[in-house]
């Protein structure tokens, strides 16, 4: 996968709309787009990128996407919104691009499914198709004007896109007070070879890909930076936002740039190894929750064994969430590799009967075992309304 774009961390929002009128290319005379100039911006870019399965892409009123023989479709939706999912004042634009497609490529790894086309819907403010409105520098050489959100949110999201042969196949464009990406992606997979949550049995053994922790230790050193550079700017006014330290680029690219392991789930498909399988985008304690829950199951983790990321917490690689790792179950004859696709893969516990993990239904269903005992886990990773 290519090396991410190299973002900054923005400056704050200008709330202030510049003037509407459109030059002949669409663009206003302050450097933001018009709708029908932005969907221009958007087509061209989508043009890179291209899947047998998608027919008819986006000017049309419906995309028109055809599976081959013997493949089937899946389908995964995906919200980001602003001050919920990410925030406009931490989180670098080209990260967010990144984030909003890497959530739905990660759904469709956890089935085992390979991407065919997806679908971004925007609603923005006027501001973040906008170019900033800098200052005149003192030196006789004009510098360009910084590019807007949506370029350097495009930037990230096609980025990820074209690394996985994704072509964007339409989309929904709207203004609104309030930062809004919501994206659909179809994925294809050899008809009945799915991997569903569905499916553990007990006996099997609890796998899962790479580290855990990474994403919320990132979050964690994000929020901290983003504290001090807004103590600094308020000392500064008129001093920009950095780009992010390089010191600190390799501990925070997990949770900026988080990579969806599809590679991964292919090969648990292709080989039929997994009985079951999910994803881990809410933390390991809840994600599991949800697998033992639709296959009727409970769980027991050995603390031991958890593949702990750098500076990780054992509440971050139980809670964190956003590792966008994939959590599987085989039997316990199968030969799982030591990594697949290049990821290490870490045997970390065991499914048992629904009935010795958990004594009433309303209990957790994840047990941890210790050298002091079996000590219940409660889900505590992310969950809205609550």
């Amino acid at each position: 996968m290519p090396a991410p774009p190299t973002p900054r961390l923005p400056s704050p929002r200008r709330q202030k709309p510049s003037n509407s009128a459109g030059s002949s290319s669409g663009s206003t005379r302050h450097g933001s787009f018009g709708e029908l100039a932005l969907l221009r911006r958007i087509r061209l870019r989508a043009a890179h990128s291209q899947s047998p399965e998608l027919q008819l892409g986006i000017g049309d009123d419906c995309a028109i996407l055809r599976p081959a023989p013997g493949e089937e479709l899946t389908v995964t939706t995906d919200l980001s919104i602003a001050g919920r999912h990410f925030s406009l004042d931490w989180h670098p634009a080209e990260s967010i691009g990144h984030r909003a497609l890497a959530r739905g490529l990660s759904d469709l790894a956890a089935m085992g499914a390979r991407p065919v086309a997806a679908f971004l819907s925007l609603a923005l403010p006027r501001d973040l198709v906008q170019r900033v409105k800098g200052r005149e520098p003192r030196s006789a050489v004009r510098r360009s004007a910084p590019a807007p959100f949506i370029e350097r949110f495009l930037d990230g999201f096609f980025a990820l896109a074209q690394a996985h042969q994704l072509p964007l196949a339409g989309g929904d464009l709207a203004e609104s007070p309030h930062a809004v990406a919501d994206v659909i992606l179809t994925g294809a997979v050899s008809k009945g070879k799915a991997l569903l949550r569905s499916g553990a049995k007990p006996g099997d053994l609890i796998y899962v890909t790479g580290q855990l922790g990474a994403a919320a230790v990132g979050l964690e050193h994000l929020i901290a930076l983003a504290a001090a550079l807004k103590r600094e700017r308020s000392r500064q006014k008129s001093s920009p936002l950095p780009p992010i330290p390089p010191r600190l680029k390799a501990l925070l690219n997990r949770h900026l740039f988080p990579t969806p392991r599809v590679a991964q789930g292919l090969w648990l498909a292709r080989n039929a190894l997994a009985t079951a399988a999910i994803d881990l985008s809410d933390g390991l304690t809840t994600d599991l929750a949800h697998l033992c829950a639709e296959s009727g199951v409970a769980a027991e983790l050995d603390p031991a064994a958890l593949p702990f990321a750098a500076l990780a917490t054992p509440d971050q690689v139980l809670n964190g969430g956003e590792d966008y790792e994939l959590l599987f179950t085989s039997p316990p004859g199968a030969r799982i590799p030591s990594s697949i696709e290049g990821v290490p893969v870490t045997q970390i516990g065991r499914i048992v009967d629904a009935r010795k993990g958990s004594a009433k239904p309303s209990e957790s269903p994840i047990t941890l075992i210790t050298s002091k005992g079996a000590v219940r886990l409660t889900p505590q990773g992310w969950q809205h309304f609550v």
